[in-house]
């Protein structure tokens, strides 16, 4: 009786435990890979070093000579962070800028007509500007209009 019911609960806890490691989960877990969010995340936890640094110290855990050296390398490293996100930031403004002159320049090829450069014979469209077909070899009038 004692023997079934230990193996009973032995494999119900390895069911429990197993059920986990066993299951098909389709749920993705979202990760942050960006440079800025590496960057917080070493920075939050330098703080969170710094916190339990001075705890330690005022619970009289470290000595003060420790305490000043590790204080100042978690600072300098904080320092070092902090710098590194704001310089990740302005990259960050600079993509922004490009991006803002891509789409400009876009819209204004698209305003503008543009010669066309369809091959008569084969039909062919070509990059601009060209003098023969690509796809044939056969010349390309670019006085010709899309209309």
């Amino acid at each position: 009786m004692e023997l079934g019911i230990a193996l009973l609960i032995t494999a119900s806890l390895a069911i429990f435990v197993m059920t986990p490691l066993l299951s098909r989960s389709t749920e993705a877990v979202p990760v942050d890979v960006t440079m800025a969010a590496h960057l917080k995340r070493r920075r939050l936890v330098v703080y969170e070093n710094l916190q339990d640094l001075e705890f330690e110290y005022k619970a009289g855990k470290i000595a003060t000579e420790d305490y000043e050296s590790l204080r100042t390398n978690y600072r300098a490293e904080a320092a070092g962070l902090m710098a590194a996100s704001m310089e990740a930031e302005s990259v960050d403004a600079a993509d922004a800028l490009i991006e803002r002159e891509i789409a400009a320049r876009r819209a204004e090829r698209k305003a503008k007509p543009q010669d066309d450069y369809t091959c008569a014979k084969c039909g062919f469209e070509n990059p601009l500007p060209v003098k023969f077909c690509g796809e044939c070899g056969a010349p390309l009038s670019p006085a010709r209009k899309k209309n």
